[in-house]
């Protein structure tokens, strides 16, 4: 059984409605409730979520709740905190999130939820697709996915505890670091290479779209991501730009040196580029 008797779930997009199928399947018994800022998006949840309690509402949708996820863009957070701050709490709630910033939105929302009886931790499951809206939600969006908990010298050890034992539940393989660990982290293995789709999209289609006639498997695969959120990703490249800026001077000195090479027809240095990031993709462990 769970130790959670109901979890409130922030926002039912791709994220939000995929916790909530995976909640009904792997946590049988646990009651679910669903926030959702407009009505029509209400009723869609009723729709296609039976059994849920869903509401516009902040208050009701916090009721009993022992864990609430936060599931929407990381710039909406901290509006729908405070707003869940300022309802009546139970005093074993946690409050969570799923967002793929952690160092400036953890040090806000805990912040937030010190002066009350709910503690925030941060998480950040690495599952998702370019496909955004509770249409494309899935019940094994989080099977076998990494996720990040990001605890912080005020984080309790049952808290932290807690938190890990969802997540497991739901599938997750989990990993601990810092906000800042994070941040450094993520954008390397995911604000880079989003960023890079995009570069690599406008790129090769600004100028003429007419040449995706001839397009194959090796442009979809590489440019997929380029299909997510805008507003959501400028949200996360804002948020983490430092490290995000850090990680795009990288690529753009490893540029260079591929300019260089075709510049100079050094064809052996070009070799043993080619062969060294094979060798670091290699690493990549399979799921």
């Amino acid at each position: 059984m769970s130790v959670e008797r109901s979890i409130a779930i922030f926002s039912p997009g791709l994220l939000g409605g995929s916790l909530v199928k995976t909640i009904q399947q792997r946590m049988p018994g646990v009651e679910v409730r669903v926030w959702a800022r407009r009505a029509e998006a209400v009723e869609e949840v009723r729709r296609v979520l039976p059994g849920v309690i869903a509401s516009t509402d902040v208050a009701p949708a916090m009721q009993g709740v022992s864990l609430a996820v936060l599931c929407m863009p990381i710039q909406h957070m901290a509006d729908i905190a405070r707003q869940i701050a300022a309802c009546e709490l139970d005093e074993d709630l946690i409050v969570t999130d799923v967002g793929s910033v952690k160092g400036a939105v953890v040090e806000e929302l805990e912040a937030i939820f010190m002066p009350t009886r709910a503690a925030f931790l941060g998480s950040h499951p690495m599952a998702g697709s370019q496909h955004t809206g509770l249409v494309h939600a899935r019940g094994d969006l989080f099977h076998q996915a990494a996720c990040i908990v990001t605890p912080t010298a005020h984080t309790k050890p049952q808290h932290l505890a807690r938190l890990r034992t969802f997540w497991v539940k739901l599938g997750c393989r989990l990993q601990e670091m810092t906000p800042q660990q994070h941040d450094h982290c993520v954008a390397r293995i995911s604000h880079l290479p989003h960023s890079m789709a995009v570069v690599t999209a406008l790129a090769a289609l600004r100028q003429d779209t007419r040449v995706l006639d001839s397009s194959a498997g090796g442009f979809r695969d590489t440019t997929r991501v380029a299909g997510g959120d805008p507003d959501m990703w400028a949200g996360i490249l804002m948020q983490n730009r430092t490290e995000v800026m850090a990680a795009l001077e990288d690529a753009s000195a490893t540029l260079r040196e591929l300019l260089e090479m075709l510049h100079s027809m050094d064809e052996e240095a070009l070799r043993r580029f080619l062969a060294q990031a094979k060798a670091l993709r290699d690493l990549l462990p399979a799921v």
